[in-house]
């Protein structure tokens, strides 16, 4: 591929519902554009973006994949995205390094929830947008139902500029509402002019209408031409559209279907004419040496500058970084300066890639993406950029993931290697993380998803040959005492030669700190236990909290107060006065009325008005107590509430099957409370059954 200007690029972002058709109409722009000769088809998983054995065996995309395609003299990288919630990271990788959006929508299942979220990405990234309806060749499909329900929902920005020609239910041609000429489709990818067929006539005046106003209001005169009958030439309108395009005042639609290729070529011609290039775009970021912002703005007359956007990590292809050049122009014997992590980095090659093939290129000017092999300092989110100008840019903002399960290992010995396969997953997908819980003696692996963390599990089998199994965490509860006991305890043990002996008098009670496991204080008189044997009555109480005797969790919030005991001044030992210590905190314990405590999370669910009701119903199942509402933007509230941390096992799951996709929640963890007898009774039963 030759080496395009800034101003000859356009960066595109696909969005939209899962099964929209985001994939088959990247495969489509590559096989009108002439890059590939034949069209690649999901059910045969020989598509370009979804190369991943895992993204071919179930028939849906999971990582965001790079699709370069020249068309009209410019190059426009095309990203493809996952439509499924479970993979929303990916999403915005690709978001933070786009110009545009392409927001794909299915002619036949209309308007989803993922169109709707699709769009507020856009609105979050101030990016301009186009609509594509696609499957158009499907009988049941309707154009016409999918603009009403874009304009109900949008309002007036919604300015469809093709109409489909159909007949008996089949998609034959298109109108040109621009040029207000007729199109029938020959062959793939290919068209001639016809007649506008007079069953298209009354809806092609609304919907001229309607793009002549949009065109009027981009000027005062061309709003007094336009109430003065005049008419618009097809350029003035075209140039008014791409200002209104860019500024986010006209949302053009356009339609086709991609197993036919039809309207694909009008598409990228859109793309080409209404899109911005990067040089239209803004973009700064800090330079390290001075503390100044550094308007970077994708010019490459300045210092080099990328930023990291997205990482893939393959055993087969290798470890490749993904960068958009910020400014400058990127070349493959540049030395390179991380300041994230304080390392030069040496690219040696630059590479654009399509799908999961690289083709070298001598250099990136500022705008375009690529890519740079064996990178081995730099990380998703890191800004390189030369010594003498180094520049950070600001990083992504990833959603949160806080679905988490338990993971064992299935054959022992694969330790390491489920360590080194998860390392390299976790530097591929920002929003997976691994975790150890010493506390719980777990490894926990957290997603965005439960169908997320299974396909890690079914990826660690395919790619790295290590297997995992997932499982139901544990929760980490604490054990502390309500009330008060006295306890004497007597450690005596003899053998030939010296014995042990140890004993020691001891108060228990509530310490009322939460936080801190034990306070420890001695009032002994008249030294009936030697202040050289305290600090082993301490050592005592520190490992007897590490496990509690009601259910070996952690002991929190306990005073333990030596005032008496005995000692003999032979056979008396550190290790005497320790274990008579470990001996009277366990019977105090039980004495003093134990309770289990468990975590409360603050927990903060954001739906649509219609759900409230059904979402607090569930939080109080799961023993959550709703603490109040907040309404926020776009006709949704915040529910907050406190909930237990074992109400939140499978919740992902719940809040959008319940909410159709549309609420999303977070936590924090809030403190400790007392279980409720029953749980206490279940836990303590579980605990025993493992020991």
């Amino acid at each position: 591929m030759k080496v395009y200007r800034t101003d000859e690029i356009r960066n595109v972002v696909l969005l939209g519902h899962g099964g929209s058709g985001k994939t088959s109409l990247a495969e489509a722009m590559l096989y009108v554009s002439g890059a590939t000769n034949r069209m690649g088809k999901i059910s045969e998983s020989n598509t370009v973006s979804d190369f991943d054995k895992e993204e071919q065996k179930r028939g849906f995309s999971i990582s965001t994949s790079l699709v370069p395609i020249e068309w009209e003299k410019a190059k426009i990288n095309i990203l493809d995205t996952p439509g499924y919630f479970d993979f929303v990271g990916e999403v915005e990788e690709a978001v933070s390094a786009a110009d545009a959006a392409v927001i794909v929508v299915s002619g036949k299942a209309g308007v989803q929830v993922g169109t709707e979220k699709a769009w507020e990405l856009c609105d979050k990234y101030n990016l301009p947008r186009m609509i594509y309806v696609t499957e158009m060749d499907v009988d049941d499909a309707s154009f016409r139902q999918v603009v009403a329900d874009l304009t109900e929902r949008y309002g007036k920005k919604i300015a469809p500029h093709f109409q489909p020609i159909r007949e008996n239910e089949k998609l034959v041609g298109y109108i040109n509402i621009i040029k207000n000429a007729g199109r029938r489709y020959t062959g793939i990818g290919q068209r001639e002019e016809c007649e506008i067929p007079d069953y298209c006539m009354p809806n092609l005046e609304i919907l001229r209408d309607s793009l002549m106003e949009a065109v009027a209001e981009t000027s005062e005169e061309f709003m007094e031409r336009y109430f003065n009958g005049e008419e618009f030439s097809i350029e003035e309108i075209r140039a008014a559209m791409r200002t209104e395009v860019m500024d986010g005042d006209i949302v053009p639609v356009a339609m086709g279907s991609n197993i036919q290729a039809q309207g694909v070529a009008n598409l990228l011609s859109d793309i080409v004419r209404f899109f911005p290039s990067p040089d239209k775009r803004t973009c700064a970021g800090i330079n390290r040496r001075t503390n100044e912002i550094f308007e970077a703005n994708y010019d490459f007359a300045k210092a080099k500058s990328a930023y990291v956007f997205k990482t893939m990590v393959d055993p087969f292809i290798g470890k490749y970084s993904f960068v958009k050049v910020c400014s400058g122009v990127l070349k493959g014997d540049d030395v390179l300066y991380n300041a994230d992590t304080d390392a030069e980095e040496k690219p040696g090659k630059l590479y654009t890639m399509c799908g999961s093939k690289p083709s070298e290129v001598p250099e990136l000017f500022a705008g375009d993406i690529g890519a740079i092999g064996k990178l081995t300092n730099t990380r998703t989110g890191d800004t390189l950029s030369v010594k003498g100008t180094p520049v950070s840019y600001a990083k992504t903002d990833y959603s949160v993931p806080y679905t988490y399960m338990k993971y064992r290992v299935k054959n022992k010995g694969d330790e390491d290697k489920v360590s080194q396969a998860l390392a390299r997953m976790t530097a591929e997908d920002v929003t997976l993380k691994a975790v150890n819980d010493s506390e719980n003696r777990q490894s926990l692996l957290y997603g965005m998803g439960e169908q997320h963390l299974e396909i890690v599990a079914s990826k660690l089998a395919a790619r790295y040959k290590v297997e995992i199994t997932l499982e139901t965490p544990k929760v980490a509860f604490r054990e502390t005492i309500r009330k008060n006991s006295d306890v004497d305890s007597k450690y005596k043990k003899q053998s030939g030669g010296h014995g042990q002996y140890g004993h020691v008098k001891m108060k228990f009670e509530p310490s009322g700190d939460l936080e801190t496991p034990f306070v420890f204080e001695e009032c002994v008189v008249g030294g009936a236990v030697p202040k050289n044997y305290f600090p082993a009555v301490e050592k005592g109480l520190q490992e007897s909290v590490v496990k509690g005797p009601l259910a070996g969790y952690p002991v929190v919030g306990v005073k333990a107060t030596l005032y008496d005991g005995s000692y003999h001044p032979v056979d008396s030992s550190e290790m005497a006065f320790k274990t008579a210590t470990i001996q009277a905190f366990k019977k105090g314990f039980l004495e003093a009325s134990p309770v289990l405590l468990e975590p409360i999370a603050s927990l903060k669910v954001t739906v649509p008005d219609d759900y409230t009701g059904d979402i607090m119903g569930d939080l109080n199942k799961r023993r959550g107590r709703v603490l109040g509402m907040t309404p926020v933007a776009g006709g949704k509230q915040v529910i907050e509430a406190d909930i237990p941390m074992t109400g939140l096992f499978g919740y992902c799951t719940t809040l959008r099957s319940m909410t159709g996709g549309r609420g999303s929640y977070e936590y924090t963890f809030a403190r400790y409370e007392q279980a409720p007898s029953d749980v206490q009774e279940k836990e303590i039963a579980a605990r025993a059954e493992e020991a």
